[in-house]
């Protein structure tokens, strides 16, 4: 562990200091996979219904469980946000959301509908994908019975989700069926290139190094990360024309590994005509969010995505 803390922010420290570092591989997130499900994830507010759902995959021989969260009171039609886990594409369930879905719920009375996409190594690119336009296409389709307003649909999702929402964002744009409002990025992982770089300095990251960045690219990939052409969609930060896409909300840390791709991007949405807000949190790393929701520098951040939701789900 490294001694100078001096660029993480101040509220951020101790948790650099006393959280140890992961190394992924396909035996560790095969264990943290086997392991997630057993741990015990806090209770839902008693005021917000939570249900599983299943659908057909694309291929109508895959099944992907939706995890659905709405007001259990509701009068009119709901806006519906369509979510995405973070775990760079290779770990993670629905349920480690919990309590930012139902965040969402309470704060804005909308309904969250989370997807249990597959993971990578196992199941690569395009299966993530697939299984996220999958699940836009039921709710857009099943919106009487869900009790939304597709209409009113943004997608989002954080980390490796968050990479997945801005391709499913593209995707959905290039087939002209479904217009989501709005783009929620929060720290996302659009850039395989990333992991040719050597001069940003990952010691107080400690929930994703480059190590763990270039297995998870190769996981999803199914290559090496970086090479001189990736399949459409894969790594949303390639594509060269962003012009059309909903608008979108992109926040990250300054120390986070994914800061520079992230700004690119949105300089890249901007420049396209694209409205994009973002939100740089000084002395931040990747997921500092997750570690203590009840420090003033989360919350700030927390209310961001809100404002940004209630903005194009309540226009």
């Amino acid at each position: 562990m490294p001694d100078d803390f001096s660029k993480v922010h101040p509220d951020l420290q101790q948790i650099v200091k006393k959280t140890p570092k992961i190394t992924f591989n396909k035996t560790t997130v095969g264990l943290i996979n086997f392991i997630m499900p057993l741990v015990p994830t806090p209770k839902v507010p008693a005021d917000i219904q939570v249900e599983n759902v299943f659908i057909a995959g694309q291929d109508e021989r895959t099944k992907i469980r939706l995890r659905v969260y709405k007001p259990k009171v509701t009068g009119a039609p709901t806006p519906v946000l369509i979510w995405l886990h973070g775990g760079g594409y290779v770990i993670g369930t629905p349920e480690m959301d919990d309590s930012n879905c139902a965040d969402f719920v309470r704060e804005l009375g909308i309904t969250v509908v989370s997807v249990d996409y597959r993971l990578a190594p196992w199941q690569p690119f395009p299966a993530a994908l697939n299984d996220g336009y999958a699940a836009l296409q039921w709710v857009n389709a099943h919106a009487q019975q869900l009790g939304v307003d597709a209409n009113r649909l943004a997608i989002g999702g954080e980390s490796a989700g968050g990479g997945l929402a801005a391709a499913l964002a593209q995707l959905a744009h290039d087939r002209g069926e479904i217009q989501p409002v709005l783009q929620l990025l929060i720290y996302p992982m659009l850039d395989d290139r990333t992991v040719l770089r050597t001069e940003i300095d990952d010691s107080n990251n400690v929930t994703w190094s480059h190590k763990n960045n270039r297995f998870g690219w190769k996981s999803y990939l199914g290559k090496d990360g970086g090479a001189e052409d990736v399949p459409n969609y894969s790594a949303p930060a390639r594509r060269a024309d962003l012009s059309g896409l909903p608008p979108a909300w992109i926040g990250v840390g300054t120390l986070d590994i994914f800061h520079d791709e992230d700004a690119a991007y949105a300089q890249k949405l901007q420049a396209c005509g694209v409205k994009c807000e973002t939100m740089l949190v000084p002395g931040a790393f990747h997921g500092f969010d997750r570690f203590s929701p009840h420090l003033p520098i989360v919350q700030a951040f927390q209310k961001s995505q809100i404002s940004a939701l209630k903005k194009y789900l309540h226009a």
